[in-house]
C-alpha cells in the first residue's frame, strides 16, 4: 500500500486517507489564453513509467494539499513537499538521483 508523510501536518497516510490529484506544477491559463494553451492544460497529461510529480491532497487528515514523487512502476516513495512553491526542492532531486543514478528531470 502506498503511504506518504504529509508535509502540512506530518502525518503518515496511506492512501485510503489521501486523494491524487494528477500531475504536479500544471501550468494553467486564464481568460484570452488560445486553444492549443487550453487543449494542453485539460487534456495533455504526463504519464510516465518511472518517475513521476503529483498532486494529492490529505483528505481525511488535514485537508490540505501538497506535492508528492514517487516511482508509478515500483511505488517507491522519494518523497513530499508543500504545494505552495514554484517546483520541487532541489533536495528531492538530490535523492532521486542519489536512488536512480543516471536519471534526468526532462520538462
Amino acid at each position: 500500500m502506498l503511504k506518504l508523510r504529509c508535509p502540512n501536518c506530518g502525518f503518515v497516510a496511506d492512501e485510503t486517507e489521501l486523494s491524487c490529484g494528477g500531475e504536479a506544477h500544471v501550468k494553467r491559463f486564464g481568460p484570452g489564453s488560445s486553444d492549443e494553451e487550453f487543449e494542453s492544460y485539460l487534456f495533455l497529461k504526463k504519464n510516465p513509467k518511472g518517475v513521476h510529480f503529483e498532486r494529492w491532497r490529505h483528505s481525511y487528515g488535514c485537508g490540505k494539499w501538497f506535492h508528492a514523487v514517487r516511482c508509478t512502476a515500483s511505488q517507491e516513495v522519494f518523497g513530499t513537499y508543500s504545494a505552495q512553491v514554484e517546483g520541487p526542492p532541489r533536495e528531492l532531486f538530490d535523492e532521486i538521483s542519489r536512488r536512480r543514478p543516471g536519471w534526468s528531470h526532462k520538462d
